[in-house]
């Protein structure tokens, strides 16, 4: 990875950093060469503060830090894009981003998952997933057993709304079933992207 950090007088280059994520532009920030080494040995995303006019790690008084999960250049090597996982609010302000915008993908399962996450990590007895969630594995995948097999019933009627409304509680009961084993839908994903290269 070669970066031109001499094409600007005072060797700084823009740092994009997204979500890795959702994809949303968190902040811009900018780095000397210090800063990117300090960023890949640490996997912390580190800045040059033109402000404070040294190293400044992300989070390092708050504790939201930016934790590296890939590095690209740009086509002209004076620019770095940087997808990271964010620990907490990115922007000084306390919101999600520099630009005052909610971090939520714009992919709507995602957002669900985000949600089911959630409710297992924070039970709630008004939650009808949480309720789920302690009932244990068995009580989710035989939920997951019924809603497949009332989608099959549904496949050989003629009536599309019954068929959808029974697929997406099967989906969704899928959706809890991969929590409750510890993975996502990406990890889904992942094994079909191996099988169809």
């Amino acid at each position: 990875m070669q970066i031109d950090f001499e094409k600007s007088a005072d060797g700084l280059v823009p740092a994009i950093i997204q979500d890795a994520a959702t994809g949303k532009v968190l902040m811009l920030g900018y780095m000397n060469r210090e800063a990117l080494d300090k960023t890949l040995a640490d996997n912390k995303v580190t800045f040059y503060s033109r402000s404070k006019k040294r190293l400044w790690t992300k989070g390092e008084e708050s504790g939201n830090f930016l934790l590296l999960q890939d590095l690209k250049v740009d086509c002209d090597s004076d620019t770095i894009l940087i997808k990271a996982n964010p620990v907490g609010p990115v922007c000084h302000t306390g919101a999600d981003t520099c630009w005052n915008e909610v971090n939520t993908s714009n992919d709507f399962l995602a957002r669900l998952e985000s949600i089911i996450t959630d409710r297992k990590n924070n039970p709630s007895d008004k939650s009808y997933t949480s309720q789920l969630f302690t009932r244990g594995i068995n009580k989710v995948a035989q939920k997951v057993g019924e809603e497949a097999v009332e989608v099959v019933i549904e496949a050989k009627d003629d009536n599309d709304e019954l068929f959808l409304n029974e697929s997406a509680d099967l989906l969704f009961h899928y959706l809890v079933l991969l929590q409750a084993k510890g993975f996502t839908l990406a990890d889904v994903i992942k094994v079909l992207k191996e099988r169809h290269k």
